[in-house]
């Protein structure tokens, strides 16, 4: 479902400030994989995932989504394959919409529009249905604006948004490091839910290597722009955060893990 082939790409090229996020790395994902990707700080996680969505394009490589490449299709036309949700959860909704107005505008991704009502009462019921299966009551609250709901609840909404076409392909930067621990825990579990029961290939940015261990079928952990580690299916069910760290040093030659992901 996703092929990435010698991706590079370097930031202010040629200055003092150059900096490499992607060193050549290649990464390919089967249908329905769920991976959680996991490194410190300038590791090219979040590089990886705007490379995918076509915020900037590579120095060089390909990047191929369902067979097609995508490499230098504007970020408005890969969108199509596409659903994300950002690490701020004021990201990816219209904070002065209603929930269900913001429902329809994810339903309506890559249509022609038309001049009809905003939100049919059908489309109102399904929504209210979608919503339920959340359970944090906001099938009854689908005229309220999103930019009211805690960060939780709008997070879950963006999901719903991200997921409502059932895209080639998820993206998850960090979504749940702005919530607190129980809000986090709950949107990771719904997560969980939706990526299972819609069978939608994964990508999930972490820096909690309990959830990175804990979540998916498939873990890869970035340093320097590249993949030093890729483990899956029963080795990484067994996996302790203390195995997962030795891993890292061992692939990494020594490299310091960020603070953030030992804190966490």
């Amino acid at each position: 479902m996703l092929k990435i082939t010698n991706l590079q790409k370097t930031f202010n090229a040629g200055t003092i400030n150059a900096k490499t996020a992607l060193d050549g790395l290649n990464l390919q994902l089967k249908d329905g994989d769920f991976v959680t990707v996991i490194g410190g700080n300038g590791a090219g996680k979040s590089t990886l995932l705007n490379a995918i969505a076509g915020v900037w394009r590579p120095d060089f490589g390909t990047i191929e989504i369902d067979g097609v490449d995508v490499t230098h299709m504007p970020e408005h036309q890969r969108a199509q394959f596409l659903g994300r949700v950002f690490q701020d959860p004021m990201k990816g909704t219209a904070p002065d919409m209603e929930i269900a107005e913001n429902l329809a505008i994810a339903a309506r991704r890559g249509t022609k529009r038309r001049l009809v009502w905003g939100v049919r009462k059908a489309e109102r019921e399904t929504y209210r249905q979608l919503l339920a299966t959340l359970e944090l009551g906001l099938e009854n609250r689908l005229s309220t604006k999103v930019g009211l709901l805690s960060g939780g609840q709008r997070q879950a909404v963006t999901l719903l948004m991200a997921t409502l076409n059932r895209p080639k392909l998820l993206l998850l930067d960090e979504h749940t490091a702005a919530l607190d621990p129980k809000t986090a825990a709950k949107v990771l579990e719904l997560t969980d839910q939706i990526v299972q029961k819609n069978k939608l290939t994964t990508l999930m940015i972490t820096h909690n290597m309990k959830d990175a261990i804990a979540h998916g079928n498939r873990l890869i952990m970035m340093h320097e722009g590249r993949v030093i580690v890729d483990v899956s299916g029963e080795e990484k069910k067994n996996l302790t955060v203390e195995q997962l760290l030795s891993l890292f040093n061992q692939a990494s030659g020594g490299g310091a893990v960020s603070d953030r992901m030992i804190l966490n």
